[in-house]
Formats: structure tokens, sequence, C-alpha cells
């Protein structure tokens, strides 16, 4: 299960912060020895206890969703948004959050319940603060990491499967045919299809080279306009023959399109 959340930029941490310490200081004797520390030096870490007393105690604290600006929220309902269009399942955790201040908006968790008490496999977020904080230029940055053993632990109770070859390669240029590309190539994938996305917002013709060097059997094209529309430029690379699909028809047009990648790979 994916879990997540918004922390916002760093005025909307600060005013939580602040918020957070108000409403912890008057319980400061009855917390654990941890969050004692944490409440002068990193009080959103107190979040994460696994101290009974405490997380009594948190049941009625502030939530961190309740200090977000409209830029923040408005950012946090958009990722709202693109899960909810890809139909990936997600539970919002507001005492899900990171006690490093380079960590910025998104922060996530995947979890697994074949795992017991140690449930996350993954864990990340966007950190646009950290190249700067190294000394770098402000570069916004995303990231995860995952316990290796405990994928190993999932890996072992199923069965590998096979590398399948590249069908669809989207091309996409501009946030809301981006947005749009990411439902197409997810309704690919939902009816057997191998998809890949370049989301690198590089010209089209860039992106064009990188689907003829992929391997892939046909390259879907998306801007602006087929956003709009919902239909797709179906592009077949050996032959360049361009075909216009709508999203809606994507079902019933599927027989036909694995006869064709079919007929394509035999002559690759």
């Amino acid at each position: 299960s994916l879990e997540f959340n918004s922390i916002g930029d760093g005025s909307d941490r600060q005013a939580y912060r602040e918020a957070l310490v108000s409403y912890l200081t008057p319980f400061r004797e009855e917390l654990d020895e941890d969050s004692q520390i944490r409440l002068t030096r990193n009080p959103l870490r107190i979040l994460d206890t696994k101290d009974a007393t405490t997380q009594k105690i948190l049941e009625n604290a502030p939530s961190i969703l309740d200090h977000l600006s409209p830029e923040s929220k408005a950012r946090f309902d958009q990722v709202q948004q693109m899960l909810t269009d890809l139909g990936i399942a997600f539970n919002i955790n507001a005492r899900l959050v990171r006690g490093l201040d380079y960590y910025t908006h998104t922060v996530f968790e995947i979890q697994s319940a074949d795992l017991g008490a140690q449930a996350t496999v993954c864990a990340g977020g966007r950190y646009d603060g950290l190249a700067a904080e190294l000394g770098g230029p402000d570069t916004p940055a995303v990231g995860w990491a995952s316990g290796l053993e405990r994928l190993i632990l999932l890996l072992q109770q199923i069965q590998p499967l096979p590398v399948a070859p590249l069908d669809f390669y989207g091309v996409s240029r501009g946030d809301r045919a981006q947005a749009f590309a990411l439902v197409v190539a997810q309704r690919m994938r939902q009816l057997g299809f191998s998809a890949d996305l370049d989301l690198s917002g590089s010209a089209f013709g860039k992106q064009f080279k990188r689907a003829d060097r992929s391997g892939a059997i046909a390259c879907l094209i998306i801007g602006d306009a087929e956003a709009e529309s919902g239909t797709v430029q179906l592009k077949w690379l050996k032959t360049g023959e361009q075909e216009e699909i709508a999203l809606a028809n994507l079902e019933g047009m599927a027989p036909e399109l694995r006869q064709k990648i079919a007929k394509g790979r035999e002559e690759a």
C-alpha cells in the first residue's frame, strides 16, 4: 500500500513546528525520553515515536495538513488527482514526516502487509533543498531508499517474471500532456502491453530519437491537443504509419494492436 503526505515548504513546516511544540509542551513530562529531547531539537520526529503513551498524546495533536499554504495545498491536491487518474490506491497519512529540512512537499512510504511490524519496503519523497544544502544550485529532486532484505523477503514469495520486450514508447511535452501520458501508459499496461514514457520535457525530435533506440514497436505521441481531446497519435516506428486513437477506444482496439505488434516484432 502507498502511504503519503505533504510536509509543505520551509515556511509551512516552521508554522507547523511551532503549533506542534505549543501543543506538546504541556505534556513534556509525560513524553518518552527520546521525544523530550526531540521537542527542542527536531519536534517533527516525535510523530515517528513507537512509545504507546506518546502516541496517545499525539492523537489530538495538530495536523501538518492544516498548516499548508494555498500553493502547497494545490500541489498536494494535484498529486492526489494524478494518483487517482492512474488508478493507484493511496492512504493520506498526516503523521508521515521527514526530520531533515531539505525535504519538501511530498513524502511517501510503500508498505507490505506480508512483512509484519517492519512493513515499510520503500520510503522517500521530494527534496528540492538537498543540492543547495550541499553547496550546489537550487535543484528540484525526488528519490527514495528501500530495504534490500525486505525486498528479498517479498521477492521470495513470488515467481520471477520474464522481462517483456517494449511495445510502446510514449513521448509528450507540457504539464498537461505529461499527466495524460501517464494515464495512457497505465491503461496500456492494464491491457497487457509494455509501455515506457519519456518525461524529459525535451524537444519532440530528441524524444523521437530515443523512441527509435528503445526497441519499441510503436510510439505514443501526446501533446496538449491530444490531452484536451483524450486521444493519442500512434506512430508505427518501422513504417512511419500514423493514426489517431481515442483513449476510450483502446480496450476495443487491443486485439488489433497485438496483431500489429506481433507482426512488427517478426519483421524487426
